[in-house]
């Protein structure tokens, strides 16, 4: 049975966005021009700045029935009504039901969170970031490109799961897969499989690199 941090519901407007997953505490930032997305965001404004954003897979269109909820936390209006917000990733959902299509989507939905476990993961923790560190010195060596870990990579499992989740590019359906997940540990052990393929990828061009120069 799939576990939640509630049994409680809520109503909450819904923003379908092609190859976009949002994770807790990731920043997204959107150019809002869509009309029914205007209304949206003046209604959500006008209250507690919160709507959900859902992936919609380009192969196939449909939308994924698992979230996050993004809140506004800076909006500036264009002459034409346009609105260019800055958000950042809230609690993760399941979406119920529908509850309204027009102007826009309104979905019924639950809270999920991680099952809680009793397993140290400090280790894996361990492996995941020097993964990231060899990937990112692979990558400097590659391109020439000064690129530098941040200061703030978050130091608990469950943080740093949505952070290397939120920073991967160009893999949606991966991402999607990644959110859905409730076990923090098997994230950040898929993480640690997909940036070992990543770095054996770029340490084989490195060296391919270093016989021909």
């Amino acid at each position: 049975m799939a576990f939640s941090s509630s049994v409680a519901v809520r109503e909450l407007p819904l923003f379908p966005l092609p190859e976009v997953v949002l994770f807790p505490s990731i920043p997204l930032p959107l150019h809002i021009f869509e009309f029914r997305y205007r209304i949206m965001m003046n209604t959500i404004l006008q209250s507690d700045r919160r709507f959900g954003v859902l992936m919609v897979d380009p192969m196939d269109g449909k939308v994924a029935t698992v979230g996050c909820c993004a809140e506004v936390i800076y909006h500036e209006r264009t002459p034409d009504d346009r609105m260019y917000i800055k958000t950042i990733g809230q609690q993760r959902f399941r979406v119920l039901d529908y509850v309204r299509e027009k102007p826009y989507y309104i979905g019924l939905v639950e809270w999920i969170e991680d099952e809680p476990t009793e397993r140290d993961l400090h280790g894996l923790m361990t492996d995941v970031d020097q993964l990231l560190r060899d990937v990112v010195q692979l990558s400097v060596k590659l391109t020439g490109q000064e690129i530098e870990l941040p200061d703030d990579i978050p130091n608990s499992p469950i943080e740093l799961s949505y952070w290397v989740a939120g920073n991967l590019k160009g893999v949606a359906r991966e991402q999607q897969s990644l959110l859905e997940m409730q076990s923090t540990a098997t994230r950040l052990e898929r993480e640690a499989e997909i940036l070992t393929t990543t770095r054996n990828h770029l340490a084989a061009r490195a060296a391919l690199k270093d016989a021909f120069t």
